[in-house]
């Protein structure tokens, strides 16, 4: 499977990504509020997702 840019992914997209479970919504919302992700670390800031991803999930995700 090709890792998911949090850039541009729907929040369906996003739901389907182990670690990011339910957290779609609140991603699209962070990253319409504040721009583009440089970073996948950035998701700490999301809320809910703080201290929740692994490396091994961050790996998945492209920006």
């Amino acid at each position: 499977m090709s890792p998911i840019d949090i850039n541009v992914a729907t929040a369906e997209e996003l739901d389907s990504a182990d670690g990011l479970r339910g957290h779609g919504f609140e991603i699209v919302r962070y990253r319409d509020e504040r721009g583009r992700f440089t970073e996948t670390r950035q998701l700490d800031e999301v809320p809910g997702l703080t201290g929740v991803l692994t490396d091994e999930q961050r790996a998945k995700l492209a920006i």
